[in-house]
């Protein structure tokens, strides 16, 4: 997000600064201020039109005084106090490139300090992150460790109820055969005690006698 917005900022100030450097505007009004274009060299006369004789030149990027303005010239006054005639064209209405240079300069060194902080603190937003996932990393991994640790045991004790289940059903089977073995011995017995017993003699009882 800041990032973003930064790069909206630096159009927007960069933009600022391109028409501010190569805007021009040839209908200069007179008692205004105006800007020598930055061009090579800028002749000026001393009338309004090409037959008047060139009385010297004014500095690139040199700020003068608009008087007045007369067909494709404008009459000025520069540095030096002197009144000529330079081409309207040669001149604009905000400040040259020479001296928006030095609050150019500030601005990109703003700029550049502005975007450091910036990416300095993406970076330590960057690795506090890193450093987060990382941990989060390592704590899945444990637990994963202890998931697979956990299935495992629960697959022995799965297999030992299993085994232990299947001991129980035999036992279960064995008991099952020992009382049914156990009742038919009983029965068996009863049955031939049953069919002995009427053919044993019985004992006769003695008889006292008085005599």
């Amino acid at each position: 997000m800041q990032v973003a917005r930064f790069c909206h900022r630096y159009r927007t100030v960069a933009a600022g600064i391109l028409v501010s450097v190569w805007c021009v505007n040839a209908s200069a009004q007179s008692g205004s201020d105006a800007w020598v274009t930055d061009e090579l060299s800028t002749f000026v006369r001393s009338g309004p039109t090409d037959g008047y004789r060139i009385v010297g030149t004014l500095t690139v990027g040199e700020q003068v005084q608009v008087l007045e303005t007369s067909g494709d010239y404008t009459r000025v006054r520069g540095e030096g106090g002197d009144a000529v005639w330079i081409l309207s064209d040669e001149l604009q209405q905000t400040p040259s490139a020479t001296e928006q240079l030095p609050e150019l300069e500030s601005q990109v060194d703003s700029l550049t300090a502005e975007l450091d902080g910036i990416n300095e603190e993406w970076e330590q937003r960057v690795a506090s992150m890193r450093q987060t996932l990382e941990a989060r990393q390592q704590r899945i991994d444990e637990l994963e460790t202890r998931n697979d640790q956990l299935g495992s045991r629960a697959d022995e004790s799965t297999e030992q109820v299993r085994a232990l289940q299947a001991r129980l059903d035999t036992q279960e089977e064995d008991l099952l055969m020992r009382y049914f073995m156990y009742g038919g011995g009983v029965a068996g017995a009863g049955l031939v005690v049953g069919l002995i017993v009427p053919h044993l003699p019985r004992r006769r009882k003695k008889r006292d006698r008085w005599f």
